[in-house]
């Protein structure tokens, strides 16, 4: 039987293509699951103008997640906390206060998304990876300062 495949099987294939698999197999497991549909004409046509949809949406998020890497990496963060001697801090600077910092700043990024290399304990300046979604990477300074 000639099935599509609507997302990606393993050992089948991506999602949009045809491929011909065992009856049993496309009718009893694979089209109730949601994984594929029998390929007709009107199925793959229907499935091109999705594929297209889809492709042109990811282009949209490409070119926004390209851009807000852009504004992070200009952003530059200042802390001031409280240190003893030497510019030790009293605690650290997490990753929960540098996203509350970038929201101020009015930029969307999550708490988990943002990777300090080491915990940041000492005043001066110091540089946090912002990971986004498809590879794309922003870099932050941060400013901290001792009271």
């Amino acid at each position: 039987m000639k099935i599509i495949l609507k997302q990606a099987y393993e050992k089948l294939g991506n999602a949009g293509e045809a491929v011909s698999v065992k009856d049993g197999f496309a009718r009893n497991y694979l089209i109730p699951k949601g994984i594929a549909e029998v390929a007709t004409k009107k199925n793959i046509e229907r499935l091109k103008v999705e594929l297209e949809q889809i492709a042109i949406q990811d282009a949209k998020n490409r070119s926004s997640l390209e851009s807000l890497a852009k504004q992070l990496n200009k952003l530059t963060l200042k802390f001031e906390l409280q240190a003893g001697e030497e510019g030790k801090l009293f605690g650290s600077v997490t990753s929960q206060m540098i996203a509350d910092a970038i929201a101020e700043k009015g930029f969307d990024v999550a708490k988990k998304e943002i990777e300090i290399p080491e915990a940041i304990k000492t005043d001066g300046s110091h540089f946090v990876e912002v990971k986004l979604d498809k590879g794309f990477t922003g870099k932050i300074k941060i400013k901290v300062k001792g009271i």
